[in-house]
């Protein structure tokens, strides 16, 4: 074994100290060392009776929705039950950053044009193999020509309400161009990997 090397001797000694440690540290073969949470949404773009569009992504779960599973889990929280999925709106730049909550969410505006009286209840079913999700697609009907950016995740069914918790949000990789009389139908999942 190599101790140094003739051009970086201090580079040898540190690659010979970073062997020896891993050597003497125990094997954890098997243990996942790093745990996600993370929601993926697919959402289908409707016209017509026709699905013209389908997109899929990743949210990004705000700070205040990682402190809220935080507080359930290991403080004296109390569990959200339902959750509301709400859409965003693409008039304009659009930032989703983790510190929005439903208070304060100065880079992007909710969309409301939508018939349905208010934010659709996310409903999932009992956990699988580490995830939770919705059975039955929640539909939003839109009834204005507007542009979606995406949607969120949150605990109040207001629609342009302020208040309750924000857990994520997540932007589509294309926004939606849609019409009156559009459709879109939401699946989201949560998983724990």
């Amino acid at each position: 074994m190599k101790v140094a090397t003739i051009a970086n001797p201090l580079l040898g000694i540190k690659n010979w100290v970073r062997w020896l440690m891993f050597k003497m540290l125990p094997s954890h073969k098997g243990i996942h060392h790093k745990r996600l949470l993370k929601g993926t949404y697919i959402v289908e773009h409707i016209r017509n009776g026709k699905t013209i569009g389908v997109h899929k992504g990743n949210n990004g779960v705000t700070n205040i929705g990682l402190n809220t599973i935080l507080d359930v889990m290991f403080n004296t929280g109390s569990q959200v039950d339902p959750w509301y999925i709400g859409l965003i709106d693409g008039s304009g730049a659009q930032t989703l950053a983790a510190g929005d909550t439903m208070g304060s969410h100065a880079g992007w505006a909710e969309l409301t044009a939508y018939s349905e009286t208010f934010r659709q209840t996310w409903n999932p079913g009992a956990a699988s193999s580490q995830s939770v999700t919705n059975a039955s697609q929640l539909t939003f009907s839109i009834n204005a020509t507007k542009t979606i950016h995406g949607i969120f995740v949150a605990s109040l069914s207001t629609k342009g309400g302020t208040t309750g918790t924000l857990w994520a949000t997540a932007a589509f990789s294309s926004e939606i161009s849609a019409i009156s009389g559009d459709q879109l139908k939401v699946t989201y999942t949560v998983t724990a990997s």
